[in-house]
């Protein structure tokens, strides 16, 4: 992967929605637009590589998820089975290492050994990652988190007074990554559905119309466009960020 412009974002997390609407809009079953959406999640991993974003994550399936129809959850595991089994050469080949998110001890243990596989198969690699929020809710995350800060303090690993997000955020399944500077949702929903909500909190947002099953790399493309032409302050000002652009 070659060296990425300054103002390209280090890391893009997708929401990815929309397939059961692209298969519904064809007069097809569900399951034929998260088949697609499978297509596109391949475009898309190289896609991010070529366009230098070193972290991308996908959220894949929420801890919500498990309320959809069983038939349709149970297809679901059997796509991510069958992605992994296939694509985990692919990830070897180009170099890319697979990271999980969420509560992935309870998906089923066929997809659980697959990830554990593929994890391990990739571990050691630096030049880009590519994070699955699997059985993931940002909710649950703080849950977790706060009981594993908890359970530190107890045996006296951490100071109950420390009130630095720096040493909290040690205990969110996102401890060695960095936060991600874009989010991008796709389908045309305006909302945030339970995603990386402690990690995105200034991260910037690109809500596309385009459906999941549809999703370009020209799209990929056009968001992170979108997003080099914002000016990022983190609570500061215009003039503290640009002073050279400040009017004497």
């Amino acid at each position: 992967m070659s060296s990425a412009p300054a103002n390209t974002p280090h890391h893009v997390a997708i929401i990815m929605d929309g397939n059961g609407r692209w298969a519904q809009q064809r007069g097809l079953p569900r399951i034929e637009g998260h088949r697609r959406g499978v297509e596109t999640v391949r475009a898309i991993i190289d896609a991010a590589r070529e366009l230098g974003i070193h972290t991308l994550t996908l959220y894949a399936f929420s801890a919500e998820n498990w309320k959809r129809p069983p038939d349709e959850v149970g297809a679901l595991m059997g796509l991510l089975e069958y992605f992994l089994k296939k694509e985990t050469a692919t990830l070897i080949k180009n170099q890319i290492r697979l990271r999980t998110i969420g509560r992935t001890h309870e998906l089923p243990p066929g997809v659980r050994a697959e990830l554990e596989r593929t994890v391990a198969a990739t571990a050691h690699f630096t030049g880009s990652t590519l994070v699955l929020a699997l059985n993931y809710g940002a909710r649950t995350e703080v849950i977790d988190a706060a009981r594993a800060y908890a359970a530190a303090v107890a045996a006296g690993k951490e100071k109950l007074n420390d009130d630095s997000w720096a040493t909290f955020s040690r205990y969110l399944y996102t401890s060695d990554l960095s936060d991600p500077d874009l989010v991008i949702r796709t389908s045309g929903e305006t909302r945030v559905s339970n995603f990386l909500l402690m990690q995105a909190a200034y991260a910037e947002f690109v809500f596309t119309p385009v459906l999941w099953p549809d999703f370009t790399r020209a799209d990929l493309a056009a968001a992170v466009t979108a997003y080099a032409q914002r000016e990022r302050r983190f609570g500061q000002t215009s003039a503290q960020i640009n002073p050279a652009s400040t009017p004497r």
